[in-house]
């Protein structure tokens, strides 16, 4: 019971990160004079941790096909 509290609080904070990000990438899209690298850098970043949502998802409440 213990681990899956926290990997419920893992998730919630990989989720919260993942929501900071897509903002920041779109303030950063509104702006004129943007470095590319960054967002292609913010992009990855967000990809990673998307992968690991969908990870902790699946550890938390498995999709069983029987």
């Amino acid at each position: 019971m213990n681990e899956k509290k926290e990997l419920l609080n893992k998730l919630h904070r990989l989720e919260q990160e993942h929501r900071d990000l897509d903002e920041v990438l779109i303030q950063l899209q509104e702006k004129q004079t943007v470095n590319f690298s960054q967002i292609q850098r913010l992009k990855k970043r967000k990809l990673i941790l998307k992968d690991k949502i969908t990870y902790l998802h699946n550890k938390i409440k498995p999709d069983i096909i029987a």
